[in-house]
């Protein structure tokens, strides 16, 4: 079927056709981005500025806390122990971990107390790992919310690492129990455990931000993650004795490795956490000559440098999150 001919007005331009946008209000040559300016118009997903950005995250912290809570309580909802699987599943996997690294392979010499050294370990480090784990797919697992309610993207990642802790926390109280029946005593060193857990905190909040980034545009990395994290896991010193490893390659002439090992942050906040727990690891340390003001710095400058570069690095993408 051929197509009717298209009808002109008198002076030449066809009829039925849509007028250009820069001639409906009678300004000849003004573009759509100055009628909206003019008009007071914005677009709804623009990026705002990073001080009213970080201004709204704030105003969203009990919307953060009450996602936060309600995700905890609906992970174990179908099981029948619910909730104690928080608990658990670390504790079987320290019992794995006891059975190969501490049993068969004898990585407990020189550890006096190698049950609390390595649920320490686990628990400290399990918290990063399902802090990392959770980030990746914190935006693409809501979708529906992101394309549905205006709120900074942020708050998303954030409450994901605020679950976690939630769980954390009360691993750490079944940590302090299991400290306790190994033979250990408090000390004031325990008064440490809150700042070790506010620098490990910044620091999973950051890296679950650049991963949450990286996770929203690119599904493939949860996939990755698991061999990352468990691969990040074995250099960590869950299992080993970091100051043994790092005075075997400096007799090696292989210092450089030792150096990487200890600034790890993975190792860095475990660690932490353990000079601040067992009294016997720090005894355990003097042969080595302890540096305990240059690990506390470790954890700072990985705080710091993870929180701000993952905040920054995420909101740059503030307008892209739930698109396509």
């Amino acid at each position: 079927m051929s197509h009717p001919e298209r009808l002109s007005s008198p002076g030449g331009e066809p009829v039925g056709t849509i007028t250009d946008p820069s001639h409906m209000n009678g300004r000849v040559g003004e573009s759509l981005a100055e009628f909206a300016k003019r008009h007071g118009l914005t677009r709804s997903a623009a990026r705002p500025p990073l001080r009213r950005y970080v201004q709204e995250l704030w105003q969203r912290r009990t919307f953060i806390w009450a996602f936060a809570s309600a995700k905890t309580a609906s992970t174990y909802s179908a099981s029948r122990l619910g909730q104690l699987w928080q608990v658990l599943t670390p504790l079987l996997n320290a019992a794995v971990y006891y059975l190969i690294f501490g049993v068969l392979l004898q990585t407990n010499r020189g550890i006096d107390n190698f049950t609390a050294y390595l649920i320490t370990g686990v628990f400290v480090f399990t918290f990063t790992q399902r802090s990392l784990t959770a980030g990746a797919k914190s935006v693409g697992n809501n979708l529906s919310l992101i394309r549905a309610l205006h709120f900074p993207r942020a708050s998303l990642p954030f409450a994901y690492v605020i679950m976690e802790l939630q769980q954390l926390l009360i691993s750490m109280f079944v940590l302090l129990v299991i400290v306790l029946a190994t033979g250990e005593m408090p000390t004031l060193h325990w008064l440490l455990i809150v700042p070790v857990l506010l620098l490990q905190l910044l620091f999973n909040v950051g890296i679950s931000l650049a991963i949450a980034r990286a996770g929203a545009f690119v599904r493939d990395i949860q996939q990755l993650l698991p061999f990352i994290t468990r691969t990040w896991l074995y250099f960590s010193g869950v299992f080993f004795f970091i100051p043994k490893m790092v005075h075997r390659f400096e007799k090696d002439g292989h210092a450089w490795i030792g150096h990487i090992l200890e600034a790890n942050p993975g190792a860095v906040y475990i660690e932490l956490m353990r000079t601040s727990l067992i009294s016997s690891f720090r005894h355990n340390l003097v042969p080595y000559d302890p540096n305990y003001a240059r690990l506390w710095l470790y954890a700072v400058l990985w705080a710091v440098i993870a929180f701000a570069g993952g905040f920054w690095y995420f909101y740059r993408a503030e307008e892209r999150y739930g698109r396509g």
